[in-house]
């Protein structure tokens, strides 16, 4: 699966040592992701590696090793993240392990909201870590501590409030909000519409589980020509207001422009790679 992983052309490629790893292969399975991220090149330009919770057994020997390699991996997925205390003690043993090694920077986090401690301290997580960059809704152990059966995780409306809260903590820590994967293979029916209603919520991007999503993952949160050409008219039409002295009042093909407008418009271009 990793040598297949290394030629799919996608954001970011997420190496898995929690929930797809028995415990008695733990140790094995870390030195053979460890192995696999020296060994390029890989399409995708970032690679994460999701090590064991904090209060595991392995998650300390997961982050040492990680930081122990030169260059990769980018980003580490700290599962069921619950307070800033598993941030900081991520940052910590980081902190630590990372001053006996030449890097060119500090591996980034990324944290899955994915217990209800996690989601009611959403907001306090997305502020806690100068490392975090995103946070990720997990839907198979949250609906699992909430009740919820695999089927009813499918229904999208019993999610829209673990969705806005993810998503809200997300903005407030100027994180990326990336919704988790849907529990299926196929890119179904269902599947599709869990995609359009994260996107239309405003999630930055979808995690996919099998390569055949991903082609509807990236029709769907991939701008399109329209709205880049709209957003950059957008913010041109607010760059020379501000030039001439009117940005106050600000007009677009009949439509009033504000910060909030240039807001969203910056967003569609980050979006496409296209920042400030």
């Amino acid at each position: 699966m990793m040598a297949r992983a290394r030629e799919i052309e996608v954001d970011e490629v997420v190496l898995d040592l929690e929930d797809s790893v028995v415990p008695e292969a733990k140790e094995s399975a870390r030195s053979a992701a460890a192995a696999a991220l020296m060994v390029g090149p890989w399409k995708a330009p970032v690679l994460s590696v999701r090590v064991n919770a904090p209060r595991s057994p392995w998650c300390a020997a997961d982050l040492l090793a990680l930081a122990a390699l030169p260059e990769a991996p980018l980003a580490v997925v700290l599962p069921k993240v619950e307070s800033a205390g598993d941030l900081a003690f991520a940052d910590r043993l980081l902190d630590g392990a990372e001053a006996t090694v030449l890097r060119r920077g500090p591996l980034r986090l990324q944290a899955l909201i994915e217990t209800p401690a996690g989601l009611a301290a959403a907001t306090e997580i997305a502020t806690s870590s100068k490392r975090l960059e995103a946070l990720i809704l997990g839907y198979a152990d949250l609906g699992a501590a909430l009740g919820r059966s695999t089927r009813g995780a499918q229904n999208l409306d019993l999610w829209l409030a673990a969705q806005d809260a993810v998503l809200g903590a997300a903005r407030v820590g100027g994180l990326q909000a990336i919704d988790g994967p849907y529990l299926g293979t196929a890119p179904d029916a269902g599947f599709r519409a869990a995609a359009e209603r994260a996107r239309d919520l405003g999630f930055d991007g979808k995690w996919a589980i099998h390569p055949s999503q991903l082609q509807v993952l990236e029709s769907l949160f991939t701008p399109t020509t329209t709205e880049l050409e709209q957003a950059e008219a957008v913010i041109e039409a607010l760059r020379r207001a501000e030039l001439e002295g009117s940005a106050g009042a600000v007009a677009l093909n009949g439509d009033m422009l504000d910060e909030a407008v240039a807001a969203a418009a910056w967003g569609i271009l980050a979006r496409a790679g296209r920042g400030r």
